[in-house]
């Protein structure tokens, strides 16, 4: 009775199981993406929070112990034309994940046709874009590293004035969030040569695009916020 309860559940919450009992690929993809969207909500209201503060501290004065007088210190700092090339490298890496996310969907709609031949074509393809993309996201990260040095050699660094704390607290908070990514990619490329499940391969690579094309897209929001708003 008990059992048929806990089936009747299932059933009304319109969970789809497969012959195994465990749930099926459509609705773990789901669960995966309503995961990315819950852990993406802070990593958003972190940046607001930083905009908020970078936006309010430009106009404030501060006061000058020689001369106990209120002085505006806000210096506008020089960017690096380099972050425009790493925006354009971010850019392509996005493009990259999001054929490796679609190569591997269409493997997965190949494997529910034929399951033998999606097998089949599965174990031959080994995700070159998925590669691509790993490798855009350390060249954007050595990027970032090389820009912040030509930063400290015209003179600015952490705490030489309000901005440029600010230039080195939003690179560097996008930078650590992006790592994250690549090591989310790193963990794919692993399933893959171990011959993980071919589902879930897909859905570790989809929560990692979208992950990924949402830190493209921030990063185009700070580098304008940074140029623009000065």
């Amino acid at each position: 009775m008990a059992s048929m309860t806990t089936t009747a559940a299932i059933a009304d919450a319109g969970i789809s199981r497969g012959e195994d009992g465990r749930p099926d690929y459509g609705t773990r993809l789901r669960r995966a993406r309503l995961g990315l969207l819950v852990a993406l909500t802070p990593i958003l209201m972190l940046f607001v929070s930083f905009t908020s503060a970078y936006v309010v501290r430009q106009g404030l004065p501060t006061l000058d112990p020689r001369t106990n007088n209120l002085i505006r210190d806000w210096i506008p700092v020089a960017l690096p034309r380099l972050l425009l090339l790493n925006t354009f490298v971010l850019l392509v890496s996005s493009l990259s994940m999001e054929l490796a996310r679609r190569q591997l969907q269409s493997q997965v709609a190949h494997a529910n046709s034929s399951p033998v031949a999606g097998d089949t074509l599965a174990s031959k393809i080994r995700m070159p874009w998925l590669a691509a993309t790993l490798v855009l996201g350390f060249a954007f990260l050595f990027g970032q590293w090389t820009a912040w040095q030509q930063l400290a050699a015209n003179g600015f660094y952490v705490a030489t004035t309000p901005s440029s704390s600010f230039v080195y607290l939003l690179t560097g908070a996008h930078a650590a969030h992006l790592l994250g990514g690549v090591l989310a990619l790193i963990v794919a490329g692993i399933a893959s040569l171990l011959h993980r499940s071919l589902k879930t391969r897909s859905i570790v690579v989809d929560v990692t695009a979208w992950y990924w094309h949402f830190m493209a897209v921030l990063w185009i929001y700070i580098f304008c916020l940074m140029k623009f708003v000065r």
